[in-house]
């Protein structure tokens, strides 16, 4: 990690210093656009600071800043001397309100102004003086070269940050907490598209620009709240659904489930023997197994299959659009690839160690023959998962009638 962050920033530092050797002299035009750029930036940094700094603290990888708002434009439209300017304008106010380590303060900064080179050269090798000369026969080809520009500047980006965190600058490498979220790259790809536009009035209409403004805080304020929410339904220690998320999730899909003809199943997965875990190892060990187990779910479930979380040991998954067999072959692949895992993590006295053989005792429920509703899955589904265990764990069980009989009354008992 610590080789690829200064072999990076060299790469950077030459990149960037090759670029300002070839540039022009920056006109009286240009300055002028820095300088509302530069307000408009401070604006919206000052007034969306207390915002910025809960949505980063809440973050353990990746951070989307939408400061990327006001620096790409610069980078289609100002000298690169100008647009340098404006990205340390931006990032010394960062550092003043954050205060972050020096050393991913400059690994970040140095990112941005080669992604901005990048855009910049692409732009102009593309686009010429496009920009200036709107009109109906060039906008389709100046629309499609914006938006391969807006790829390039992001993709400096993602490689550079998306590498760095998975050599090790994030304590959980997985690929959502490298690349970021769905919700992370939309709001990466809006704050670009919101700088494209800026490039367009910066060059046509200047004034208009300030509103850009307005829409900038107002989308920080909506990503705080998409957080929250998302932070409301997400178990934080392994990255999958907590209770609320998942039974909301699976609400919707019985309600698709019992308006359709496809069947619906629900998987109890219980890892066996997980106490002795933490008593060997200490519980670091036993967070780090629950997080490798939930992206093993991940990894082995289909896109639309829904995880979660039940607290301790337990996980659940629902399997929409799936027919009783499917189903009972789903839980006993996750069991095999359960166990085939090999876990590195540490033991009490912070050691190295790897945690393998670990097993899981499944219980498999399936829509309508063993409930109609979610609460009496889950409890037709447990009690398959205690038939396991009683059974000698490490295997699939699938909720008997009787079973099935019992967890109707007691949802019924409860209404």
């Amino acid at each position: 990690m610590v080789a690829f962050l200064i072999g990076w920033e060299i790469f950077a530092v030459i990149a960037l210093a090759a670029g300002m050797a070839t540039e022009v002299v920056p006109s009286n035009v240009d300055w002028l656009r820095l300088g509302v750029l530069a307000v408009c930036a401070t604006a919206q940094i000052q007034l969306t600071r207390r915002q910025e700094e809960r949505r980063r603290n809440r973050l353990s990888a990746v951070h989307i800043d939408l400061s990327g708002i006001w620096i790409f434009p610069a980078a289609l439209v100002l000298p690169l001397y100008l647009t340098l300017a404006l990205l340390a304008i931006v990032r010394l106010q960062r550092w003043f309100n954050s205060r972050r380590a020096p050393h991913k303060f400059l690994f970040t900064t140095l990112t941005w102004g080669l992604s901005a080179l990048a855009a910049q050269r692409l732009f102009r090798w593309l686009s010429q003086d496009d920009l200036a000369h709107l009109d109906h026969a060039n906008q389709l080809r100046l629309f499609l070269v914006l938006m391969l520009v807006g790829v390039s500047y992001a993709g400096v980006q993602i490689i550079g940050i998306g590498a760095l965190l998975a050599l090790g600058g994030t304590s959980n490498p997985t690929l959502r907490n490298v690349l970021g979220s769905k919700s992370d790259n939309l709001l990466d790809l809006s704050t670009i598209g919101l700088g494209t536009v800026g490039a367009i009035l910066l060059v046509n209409l200047l004034p208009a620009i300030t509103i850009l403004v307005l829409i900038s805080v107002v989308g920080n304020r909506l990503a705080e709240i998409n957080q929250l929410q998302s932070e409301a339904r997400t178990d934080a220690k392994t990255g999958v659904f907590n209770v609320r998320g998942w039974t909301e999730a699976a609400q919707r899909s019985m309600a698709r489930a019992s308006k359709g003809e496809h069947g619906l199943a629900v998987l109890m997965i219980d890892l066996d023997h997980f106490k002795w875990i933490n008593d060997t190892f200490g519980h670091p060990a036993g967070d780090d197994v629950l997080r490798m187990v939930a992206q093993q779910l991940d990894e082995v479930t289909r896109p639309g299959d829904v995880i979660g979380r039940f607290g301790g040991e337990e996980f659940v998954v629902l399997l929409p659009d799936i027919e009783d067999g499917a189903a009972q072959t789903t839980a006993e692949r996750i069991r095999v690839a359960v166990a085939d895992l090999h876990i590195p993590t540490t033991d009490k006295r912070g050691g190295p160690t790897t945690v393998t053989g670990r097993t899981t005792s499944i219980g498999v429920a399936v829509y309508p023959a063993h409930g109609s509703t979610i609460d009496t899955l889950l409890q037709a589904a447990d009690a398959a998962v205690y038939e396991a265990k009683e059974g000698g764990r490490n295997q699939v069980r699938v909720a008997t009638d009787q079973q099935a009989r019992g967890a109707a009354t007691d949802g019924h008992g409860t209404h």
